[in-house]
């Protein structure tokens, strides 16, 4: 299958069932969906909005420099550590995040906030105990040096900012 639609699969299955199909039957369980547009609403969407863009970078730097998908079960070939990647490592949790705070902002419902700190700990969870150690095992030295110098979820300095010149290899293959 091409990457493209391996890509399709994957992004239909994860980031859009967690930010469209479940909310989708939450809402179906007796929340108003008529709600009036205030400057709550209109932040919401600017942040599903902002957030859904980042998602898609991440899903593109993804096929371009990793070879693979947001799947782990078709993961990236190749360590991402560009784009979004540059400045936290887990930027497609963190827009997908963002969005369902997005959507609990524009519903103002309680039952988003405690679904969105759910995923949360899930993902938080997958990420200690299955992603890191599968990085660590796969790329060795370059994840190790990569998770020490940018955080799990807040972005901070992009990754080439630690990176000597003395180390011309590694440096060129990051940047």
């Amino acid at each position: 299958m091409s990457l493209f639609l391996r890509h399709l699969l994957w992004t239909t299955v994860c980031p859009v069932s967690v930010t469209v199909l479940i909310p989708y039957f939450l809402l179906n369980e007796g929340l108003d969906i008529d709600i009036p547009m205030g400057w709550v609403q209109w932040s919401g969407l600017f942040l599903f909005g902002i957030d859904a863009s980042i998602l898609l970078s991440c899903i593109y730097v993804f096929a371009r420099f990793g070879k693979g998908t947001l799947s782990p079960f078709d993961p990236a070939r190749h360590l991402v550590i560009k784009g979004p990647y540059k400045y936290a490592r887990n930027p497609m949790y963190v827009g997908v995040m963002i969005m369902l705070v997005g959507e609990t902002l524009y519903f103002q419902s309680q039952t988003f906030l405690i679904y969105a700190g759910i995923v949360f700990m899930l993902f938080n969870a997958f990420i200690i105990f299955y992603e890191e150690p599968y990085l660590r095992k796969e790329f060795g030295e370059q994840y190790d040096r990569y998770r020490k110098h940018v955080r799990r979820w807040l972005p901070g300095n992009p990754y080439g900012h630690f990176v000597t010149m003395k180390n011309t290899k590694f440096t060129k293959e990051i940047l």
